[in-house]
């Protein structure tokens, strides 16, 4: 499979009012389900956001879990690790925010980042990385076992729009934060994590499965994403637990 062969905006016959309308049922669908999850006390949902530079992580979760009760819903951003994370093991700093029974844990960037970043700059051996593949398919698969729900989306982003994004943050005054030096240089590996991105989707679905979100229309983009979570949560069947 070819990341490039798949699309990065939403479908021309489509309209954005119809679209919305339907984002804002499955919001207060998702809220409902959420309140579910919260009082059976007996699943958790884990909903990893991957993607390049200015791929639109941030506005995913704003946009699409503002209808959460932020009582039931946690967010945690992984950026490079700390000196302390680097004395443990890869999945060290995971561990400590996974999600209780009933409760929606999002990452913002992942465990996946310890495979990507080694890769493209080189700084792991090729044995270390694979035994990362094998390692972080076990993990996942023993968060399913125990009751967590895994979604994995990938925010997909043409290399225009990238560019146009990052030039972006220097001209808004309320975005200019977001920029970093290093964001320009890594476009230079776009290709490189692509590359690497492809080989993750291989390895590591089908079992718990990729999803190509095309991202340059935020309304597209919130609306598959927010349908994709309502459905998978609705597989579980719940209904409230009899009082005691």
């Amino acid at each position: 499979m070819h990341i490039t062969d798949f699309p990065t905006t939403a479908p021309t016959d489509l309209s954005e009012k119809k679209i919305t309308k339907k984002f804002k049922k499955l919001q207060d669908r998702l809220f409902d389900l959420q309140h579910l999850l919260y009082a059976n006390q007996k699943n958790s949902v884990l909903i990893i956001l991957q993607g390049l530079d200015a791929a639109g992580k941030d506005s995913t979760i704003r946009h699409v879990f503002s209808c959460l009760n932020p009582t039931g819903c946690n967010v945690t951003s992984f950026k490079k690790p700390t000196e302390e994370e680097l004395m443990y093991g890869f999945l060290w700093r995971i561990y400590k925010h996974l999600p209780a029974k009933g409760m929606i844990q999002i990452f913002n960037r992942s465990h996946y980042e310890d495979i990507l970043v080694p890769t493209v700059h080189e700084t792991a051996d090729a044995s270390r990385i694979e035994h990362r593949y094998d390692y972080i398919n076990d993990f996942e698969q023993h968060l399913q076992m125990q009751g967590t729900l895994i979604l994995k989306f990938f925010l997909n982003l043409s290399e225009e729009a990238q560019q146009a994004k990052l030039k972006a943050r220097l001209k808004d005054p309320k975005k200019q934060w977001k920029y970093d030096e290093a964001d320009t240089k890594e476009q230079k590996n776009r290709q490189a994590y692509l590359e690497t991105y492809e080989r993750i989707f291989e390895r590591c679905s089908p079992q718990i499965p990729w999803q190509i979100i095309p991202a340059e229309d935020k309304w597209y983009r919130n609306y598959l994403i927010a349908k994709a979570v309502v459905e998978k949560l609705e597989t579980l069947n719940m209904t409230y637990p009899k009082p005691s």
